[in-house]
């Protein structure tokens, strides 16, 4: 999705490497909910374009058009 493409109050964004419409007043908080991830798991990380979010700024990172997120997850196993 380019810049522009999104209907009034959306913006367009990367989640995970897909296209994603989301609010526009969607926090980091939010779209690790969208994840299906609770805010508060153990083990989950935020990357917004590339740099990871400290989990003390999800609740206050707003997401902007164009982003582009990564909600990992870490995995135990050997």
């Amino acid at each position: 999705m380019s810049s522009g493409s999104a209907p009034e109050g959306q913006i367009a964004v990367h989640l995970n490497g897909a296209p994603t419409l989301l609010a526009t007043d969607t926090t980091v908080a939010d779209v690790v909910g969208l994840a299906g991830f609770a805010p508060e798991a153990r083990g989950v990380a935020v990357a917004l374009d590339g740099d990871v979010v400290p989990r003390a700024d999800w609740t206050t990172t707003t997401v902007r058009e164009g982003a582009r997120l990564e909600v990992l997850t870490a995995v135990a196993g050997g």
